[in-house]
């Protein structure tokens, strides 16, 4: 995978200098770790604080930035305040991400920043992502697909970089959590923090809470699927999940998978 890598080097050092849309995610991690080899100090990681974005993922990006040195700016893109998007509409992310880079884009006229740089990868092409359409539309920079990394490519080059998120599990913003049409608040989005929080305290690594008004269906992995059908386990979390505010906890069959609320499309 070395010329592969080399290629996503010499993609990110054509730029002079670059602000990455960092989640702390796999994808995010690992393009940052290439910007900065790339550019050093002349590439930074910017973070988008809202409510859809939970305290752990922003405290985990901050202290990722802070471990390499990386200048790491914050900013606030809370999505509840962009019009239409509390309604839930199918193009949901394609307005989050037109706001997202419109900040970020402010940011880099004020550092003198010459590009912005996100991490999808060429398996993200395979499913609904209106997401893409506006980075395509921002000129918003996408060296992962443009090198040709897959998602196994980056746990793979990240676990030999030393990466601690190359087994880090998949995290979507959790407006995703929600049917397409369901009214997002802060209070539902709270809820379904909680929730996910109380899962993987409870030691899950791969968890979605999806939101149905009164019923929370959780998907998880074949090993959270196991912890969770004992009956003391059960009990516990109906009886957390109704503390929350959920009337009915039920388990998703199918388990995790990324997309969920696409298969309704």
């Amino acid at each position: 995978m070395t010329p592969k890598y080399d290629t996503l080097l010499d993609i990110i050092r054509a730029y002079g200098s670059v602000a990455v849309a960092f989640s702390g995610g796999v994808d995010s991690t690992f393009l940052l770790t290439a910007a900065r080899e790339a550019l050093g100090d002349k590439a930074i990681a910017v973070t988008a604080k809202s409510l859809s974005f939970p305290t752990r993922e922003l405290n985990a990006a901050k202290a990722f930035c802070a471990e390499r040195g990386i200048r790491h700016i914050t900013c606030d893109s809370e999505e509840l305040a962009i019009e239409g998007f509390s309604h839930n509409p199918k193009n949901r992310c394609y307005l989050c991400k037109t706001g997202l880079f419109t900040e970020i884009r402010e940011i880099c006229e004020q550092e003198g920043i010459a590009e912005i740089a996100e991490g999808s990868n060429l398996d993200d092409n395979g499913d609904y992502r209106p997401g893409l359409k506006a980075v395509e539309e921002r000129g918003i920079r996408s060296p992962l697909r443009e090198a040709g990394f897959t998602k196994s490519d980056i746990r793979a080059k990240s676990k030999e970089l030393g990466l601690s998120t190359w087994d880090k599990p998949s995290f979507a913003c959790l407006s995703s959590r929600f049917p397409y049409g369901e009214e997002i608040t802060a209070e539902k989005l709270r809820q379904v923090d909680n929730a996910e929080q109380y899962l993987l305290d409870l030691g899950l690594k791969q968890v979605r809470v999806r939101h149905h008004g009164t019923l929370a269906r959780i998907e998880t992995d074949a090993e959270g699927f196991d912890e969770l059908i004992s009956p003391y386990k059960r009990a516990d979390v109906y009886a957390a999940f109704k503390k929350i505010g959920f009337a009915f906890t039920a388990l998703d069959l199918k388990g995790y998978r990324t997309g969920a609320m696409n298969e309704t499309l």
